[in-house]
């Protein structure tokens, strides 16, 4: 969902009309039939990672990758990380194949400047910096400031796998958008654990393997919540959307309008500083992040960017496999149930068992525990997925380093100092 034009306001809309279009737009029910995958990358220089890029050189490097001709979708975030977002592809390897054909070619194309795509949560060295300069950007880190340090972490230090899953059909079962709604909300802490791979920032480890959770933890009373997960789930997304302050009201010319406390609900209500429109709407829904994202299809965004040139590869089949193969959604869904029991009444991610993910990863005896059956669940499901044996292979290897070692990819990372340029260098230990 992309944000129309600033000044494209519209009809305004009522009430009734903005709820009606909660439910419509964020849950489109059917079989699952698509997968898609958005991938965020830090950049950095290949050999010296923990140098600061100018942004001259950083705005260059975005230069060249626009012309590449792309099979997905091409973004900047704010600070200047790297979005690739797939199309809606009709099975995994489809998506796969494509995504890694784009990756190839960016490569390629960033290799000659001694630059490289790199794949963690949180860029462990540099302080935030907005390179990206809109309207948009300037309200967002404006309303974000209120509420201290973590928004600006977040919009320019950030990087993800944001999985996207269709909402599932109408009817109750395995594949009844539901269950797939509470799935998502009770696996997607064992996702967080398993490919946890931030645990450090500004030169410093910082207790938690996902810093990059823990920030998304640290923003406004609201905006990173899950809503309630004992409501339907069209009714209690749209309750949430309305509720939830408004980030920015967007205007012609000049700076956006910067409300306070206003909710969408209120600014219907009050039809000040001026009517909202569906546009508005849409635009609202960008700003709210929670674990789960409903946008027509479901778009889980837990899991922290991976090593590797591949390793992207891994979350992204695991979650196909235990969403879209029936016999492993209704394992897992057991496997993850009594869960919910131990996360009690908090919305995730700010609920004990989501705290415990993002802080101990799979060295958590009961997520360790969930992780190792979701991996053998989705690697007998793959096969029946199309998977190719290289995708396998390639869960089957981080099953085996990270699962049931009780690892992360966090884990692997190595902190040594480096006098030299004033911050440590992140290293992988040996094998890993």
């Amino acid at each position: 969902m992309h944000p129309p034009d600033a000044g494209d306001h519209g009809r305004p809309i009522t009430e009734a009309e903005a709820e009606d279009l909660l439910r419509c737009i964020c849950f489109k029910n059917g079989p699952p039939a698509t997968v898609g995958v958005e991938l965020e990358w830090l950049i950095h220089e290949r050999h010296s990672p923990q140098l600061t890029l100018s942004a001259d050189r950083l705005r260059a490097a975005h230069d060249r990758v626009r012309t590449l001709p792309l099979t997905s979708a091409l973004t900047f975030e704010p600070g200047g990380q790297l979005e690739l977002s797939s199309r809606p592809a009709a099975s995994l390897m489809e998506c796969v194949d494509s995504v890694a054909a784009d990756l190839d070619a960016v490569r390629a194309a960033l290799a000659p400047s001694g630059l490289t795509l790199a794949g963690m949560g949180i860029d462990p060295w540099q302080p935030p910096r907005r390179i990206l300069r809109e309207p948009r950007y300037d309200a967002m880190e404006a309303y974000l400031d209120r509420t201290g340090p973590s928004g600006r972490v977040m919009m320019c230090n950030s990087a993800s796998i944001q999985v996207c899953l269709d909402a599932g059909e109408r009817e109750p079962g395995p594949l009844g958008h539901g269950r797939r709604w509470q799935l998502a909300h009770l696996l997607g802490a064992v996702l967080t654990a398993a490919f946890a791979n931030s645990p450090a920032m500004a030169g410093r480890l910082t207790g938690w393997r996902s810093t990059r959770q823990a920030i998304w933890n640290g923003l406004d009373a609201v905006r990173p919540l899950a809503p309630p997960l004992d409501r339907e789930p069209k009714a209690a997304w749209a309750a949430h959307a309305m509720d939830a302050p408004v980030m920015f009201v967007t205007t012609a010319s000049g700076p956006w309008e910067r409300p306070v406390g206003l909710s969408f609900r209120a600014w219907l209500r009050s039809g000040a500083p001026r009517p909202p429109t569906r546009q508005d709407l849409e635009r609202h829904l960008t700003t709210l992040f929670p674990p789960v994202r409903p946008r027509g299809h479901l778009e889980l965004r837990m899991i922290d960017a991976q090593p590797g040139d591949d390793g992207w590869m891994v979350p992204l089949a695991v979650t196909t496999a235990l969403f879209d193969d029936p016999e492993a959604a209704e394992t897992v869904y057991r496997t993850v149930k009594p869960l919910a029991e131990y996360a009690g009444s908090r919305p995730a991610p700010r609920n004990p068992l989501w705290l415990d993910a993002a802080r101990l990863g799979l060295s958590h005896p009961e997520l360790r525990a969930a992780a190792a059956v979701c991996f053998d669940v989705a690697l007998e499901a793959l096969p029946r997925l199309g998977a190719s044996g290289a995708v396998c292979e390639a869960v089957a290897s981080f099953n085996e380093r990270h699962v049931l070692r009780g690892r992360c990819p966090a884990d692997d990372l190595l902190l040594i100092p480096s006098p030299g340029h004033g911050r440590g260098t992140l290293e992988r230990e040996p094998g890993t």
